[in-house]
């Protein structure tokens, strides 16, 4: 196949991507494009279409990620084999963990993990990239050092200590192919005779992780500052696994008396340490930043993870650990024969983007825009929602805003927050409603290790990959779909 007949709409506010992975993908499911045939290159479609080959080549990294199609060195992009995901009537499945289930398509996706990548900084990227490989470097291509290459480490340092306040020396500072890795890797260093306390709702990708490497864990309730420090004392834990600048799922910010309890209780014990997870402190919409709870540890306790991914792009899969001093010796000798799984290649590019200011500026803009968007869901949602509440059915308590029978919090950081309803609907019931006019939403109970006592209707909102128009029409539905209740219980009060 030379080309593809793609009639790019140059006035829409739907990105040149996505129309060329759109139509590719509907292609491919009507079998108009089969199993086995070869796509265009990305440089001569680029040039059929007229646009830039970046633009061609993320439609295609979208196609490859979904499976629709399969990449093949030296030859391109080829279709997959599909056939085993259709149905009768010709929709396409996708297979889960559970197994088999329909593929879903939605208008708008209020996802928290999204990451907008259309501020991706493609020129800078693009240009730093053959700088780094305009000189006949023959080291760039040999194995590097296992923690990652110095000057990266260097530049990571003086970040962290500038925008988090974090102190460390690069040879602290381990690089990797994401969380993932670098917790399989403290493993290594701390082994496995330890319990790990997790917050209760958590990140379960982590959660998870500590489970299957076989070590014994459990989880400890929060309160509205954050992990209750006694809860935790009273676990026989010796590791607490945190998240102080931004909790995921519920937003909390820890302040600062919780954090120094925090440390207190590590420093009673020198088995004690505390995992700090930074994954999304650059995003802070009210009030100064809060430096990370490592800058205010003097025992050398804390155990500092932070990663590139929400701040850039997913794919980047750059992510980097912060040892404490006394951990840096038995990392040497458990995994210090390990090799970097991050290629220099890149290294050398971050190191660049980092110290020629293009990160700096590129979170500034992110930054502004994630802000802008995390306005205009906040002040839709109070107009929608906690402004219209009936009288007498105010707010009763807690930290969000709101009255009535919607409330909403966690909107200080991060790139979501959370919708508390009490309209006598389940979350499952919320959830399957918004499916209704198109819309995917998420619940809070998903993230909870241990049931919620008293369980109450808590939605995810994301805003990332939100457009503000976007964002205006889906809550507008939303408020449709999700006041019924309301309308009808004021309806028969006043019967």
């Amino acid at each position: 196949m030379n080309d593809l007949t793609i009639s790019l709409n140059l006035k829409s506010k739907t990105p040149l991507y996505e129309q060329i992975y759109g139509y590719i993908k509907k292609e491919i499911q009507a079998g108009r494009i089969k199993s086995g045939e070869k796509l265009p290159s990305t440089r001569s479609l680029c040039r059929y279409l007229e646009i830039s080959r970046s633009t061609v080549e993320l439609a295609y990294e979208q196609l490859l990620s979904e499976g629709y199609v399969e990449a093949e060195a030296c030859r391109g992009f080829f279709v997959a084999d599909v056939r085993g995901l259709y149905r009768l009537d010709g929709s396409i499945q996708e297979y889960g963990a559970a197994g088999k289930k329909e593929k879903e398509e939605y208008l708008y996706d209020f996802t928290p993990n999204g990451v907008d990548l259309n501020s991706f900084p493609y020129n800078a990227w693009r240009k730093l990239s053959k700088e780094s490989l305009l000189d006949d470097r023959t080291e760039l291509f040999r194995l590097g050092e296992t923690q990652g290459e110095y000057a990266l480490r260097a530049a990571i340092c003086s970040y962290l200590h500038q925008a988090r306040g974090v102190n460390c020396a690069p040879e602290q500072i381990i690089v990797g192919a994401g969380n993932d890795y670098l917790l399989m890797l403290l493993a290594t260093v701390i082994g496995l005779d330890h319990k790990v306390a997790f917050e209760n709702p958590t990140y379960r990708q982590a959660y998870r992780l500590f489970r299957n490497l076989s070590y014994r864990i459990c989880t400890v309730d929060m309160d509205s500052q954050g992990m209750d420090v006694e809860k935790l004392a009273a676990s026989g834990a010796d590791i607490a696994f945190v998240m102080p600048s931004h909790q995921y799922p519920l937003g909390i910010v820890m302040p600062l008396k919780r954090r120094l309890a925090l440390l207190q209780w590590a420093g009673q014990d020198e088995r004690r340490y505390i995992i700090e997870d930074d994954y999304d402190s650059e995003f802070r919409y009210k009030g100064k930043p809060i430096p990370a709870l490592q800058g205010y540890d003097k025992n050398e306790k804390v155990i500092f993870i932070g990663t590139f991914s929400k701040a850039i792009a997913p794919a980047i899969r750059m992510s980097y650990l912060v040892l404490p001093k006394p951990l840096l010796e038995q990392f040497r000798k458990r995994s210090g024969f390990l090799n970097s799984t991050v290629s220099k290649v890149d290294q050398l590019i971050m190191t660049k983007f980092i110290e020629e200011g293009y990160f700096e500026r590129h979170l500034n803009k992110t930054r502004a825009l994630y802000k802008s968007r995390h306005d205009v869901l906040l002040s839709c949602l109070k107009s929608a929602f906690c402004q219209s509440a009936p009288p007498g059915r105010q707010n009763r308590g807690g930290s969000g805003k709101g009255g009535g029978v919607f409330k909403i919090s966690g909107e200080r950081a991060g790139v979501h927050l959370l919708l508390h309803v009490q309209n006598g609907m389940t979350e499952e019931e919320l959830i399957q409603r918004a499916k209704t006019r198109g819309i995917r939403v998420y619940g809070l109970s998903e993230y909870y290790v241990e049931p919620q006592r008293e369980p109450s209707a808590t939605i995810l909102l994301g805003y990332a990959n939100m457009s503000e128009e976007k964002i205006i029409k889906a809550v507008g539905m939303l408020a449709e779909v999700w006041k019924e209740n309301e309308t009808l219980n004021q309806e028969s009060c006043k019967k």
